[in-house]
């Protein structure tokens, strides 16, 4: 039996510098490759610190069709989950550097968690799961 898992998960960018500021700079993540494929075009990764899932392909919107899905990748539902440990810790440190949470946090059956922006508008749950 083989194995598969998903690798990458494109998210359609404005501009790859601030795009790439933001993800390792406001959310913490690690800069995986910034690899230059031709004049107008980047092979960039992040992931967050640590993390052994799938990297997000930060990939520059070249056309007007994809330009307007920039911020909207989903219709407006939560686009990405980023677990995380300790939540108290990292909606502190992220709301020190700026980032806009949606709502407060709130307690589930099944976790801790809070919707958030990215610079775009996309929206992604911070979330601690319950062991």
């Amino acid at each position: 039996m083989f194995s598969r898992r998903i690798g990458y998960i494109t998210l359609v960018v404005r501009h790859y510098d601030e795009a790439r500021d933001w993800f390792c700079n406001v959310l913490g993540f690690r800069l995986i490759e910034d690899t230059q494929l031709s004049p107008a075009k980047r092979w960039l990764l992040v992931a967050p610190q640590g993390a052994e899932g799938p990297a997000l392909l930060l990939a520059k919107a070249v056309d007007e069709r994809q330009t307007s899905r920039v911020g909207d990748q989903t219709g407006g539902r939560v686009f990405l989950f980023l677990h995380t440990d300790d939540f108290w810790h990292d909606y502190r440190a992220m709301l020190q550097r700026g980032v806009h949470f949606c709502e407060e946090p709130r307690v589930e059956d099944y976790g801790t968690v809070a919707v958030f922006e990215d610079l775009y508008g996309n929206r992604w749950d911070l979330l601690e799961l319950k062991r």
